[in-house]
């Protein structure tokens, strides 16, 4: 497969998960909803970024209209914090898988990885927060520990509730 297929497929993928973190809102509270966002395999993938700047769109039209106590379904009960966290990641690890892909190199910035482990992986291990991110989604070793090779966030509100990263000093 080409570099560029990989990168066509992930920004498809890409534009997919946050079309369905978005719909999440539509509280679904047993399951996903039926349905998936399919993006032809040849469009080109300056147009797929079209796609996926709606979708994020969408999402983000989602979230600020949503009622905090909100809850949808995503493997258990979620608030549209965590379904933000979500798509925060998405955008986040697939640049990254692109940028690998193309041998560029990628780092997200601190707060935002700081903020996705805090709500999607409560358990992370302390240390840079790109490379945290990159161990807990099974895409590197992180300081001895053997790369993951099976993971899931935490996303339900049952798991530890997000709190605002202290300031940078």
């Amino acid at each position: 497969m080409s570099i560029a297929r990989d990168t066509s497929r992930t920004l498809s993928e890409t534009a997919a998960d946050l079309m369905r973190r978005g719909l999440g809102q539509g509280r679904p509270t047993h399951a996903y909803l039926p349905f998936d966002l399919t993006v032809p395999p040849d469009t080109p993938p300056r147009e797929v970024l079209q796609v996926i700047t709606a979708c994020g769109g969408l999402l983000s039209s989602a979230l600020a209209t949503a009622d905090p106590a909100t809850q949808a379904w995503h493997w258990g009960p979620c608030d549209p914090e965590g379904f933000a966290a979500m798509g925060v990641a998405e955008i986040l690890l697939h640049t990254w898988d692109i940028a690998a892909g193309l041998t560029v190199p990628c780092r997200f910035p601190a707060p935002l990885g700081i903020r996705v482990l805090r709500r999607l992986f409560p358990d992370a291990p302390d240390g840079d927060p790109a490379q945290v991110l990159l161990w807990c989604t099974g895409r590197s070793e992180l300081d001895g520990r053997p790369r993951r090779t099976s993971w899931r966030w935490e996303a339900t509100t049952s798991a530890r509730p997000f709190q605002q990263p202290a300031p940078q000093v």
